[in-house]
């Protein structure tokens, strides 16, 4: 996926999860942050962040927060991309085979999937999750706990011992990880339901990107340590 009209900028604080005041060309703007997870690590004041112009008067926010630098690492924070680039690869590289039909955001028991997906061997649904927390190479999912994503696992089982196929894939949006990993330390409910769901049959998968400012596209996939 692709991002126009993006300038770089300095982080200045985040009053609510929603907007975030940068520093642009010297002057002060208000963007909107298109993650509500607590990225606590990410945003500090004085970081160099990217964000997008939108020529849009009915916008009431001129920018989009979409991108922070962590050190040398550039990270993808926009949690609508996941969803985009997993698209995106499903219909280029088909991982998990010839695709017949590919619907995103489908119901299934109690769960909203972001993606039920038919091949001309299976039919499945797919679970997307961005990961944007890194600790010494380690990525790790969540950031903050998630019940949501413990009941979306547990109607993967549900899906698996109903004869579908199932996969939750984390995106990971920054390059060079050595592995990803559930954050037990957070949430450890959710790291039991992932095991769990391994065991169940349900494909656990980290995928990698490249990311530049303008960019995000998977390129790759990550060692999983449950």
């Amino acid at each position: 996926m692709q991002y126009a009209n993006m300038q770089k900028a300095r982080f200045l604080s985040r009053p609510n999860r929603f907007i975030a005041h940068v520093e642009i060309d010297g002057r002060e703007e208000i963007a909107h942050v298109k993650n509500t997870g607590r990225c606590k690590e990410l945003l500090v004041p004085g970081a160099t962040v990217y964000v997008q112009h939108h020529d849009d008067p009915k916008r009431k926010t001129k920018y989009s927060l979409i991108a922070v630098e962590k050190g040398d690492l550039l990270i993808n924070m926009d949690s609508q991309a996941p969803n985009k680039v997993v698209q995106e690869w499903l219909l280029e590289q088909e991982p998990f085979g010839k695709i017949v039909r590919l619907k995103p955001e489908c119901k299934y028991g109690d769960s909203r999937f972001d993606f039920y997906l038919e091949t001309t061997e299976r039919k499945m649904f797919i679970e997307v999750k961005g990961v944007t927390l890194e600790e010494d190479g380690v990525v790790l999912f969540p950031d903050a706990p998630t019940e949501r994503g413990v009941k979306h696992v547990e109607e993967l089982c549900h899906a698996i011992h109903e004869g579908c196929g199932a996969a939750v894939v984390f995106v990971v949006q920054m390059e060079g990880m050595r592995y990803f990993t559930p954050n037990r330390r957070t949430h450890a409910a959710f790291a039991d339901a992932l095991a769990k769901a391994a065991g169940a049959g349900v494909q656990i998968m980290a995928v990698t990107c490249a990311v530049t400012p303008e960019t995000l596209h998977i390129d790759g996939t990550l060692p999983v340590k449950l």
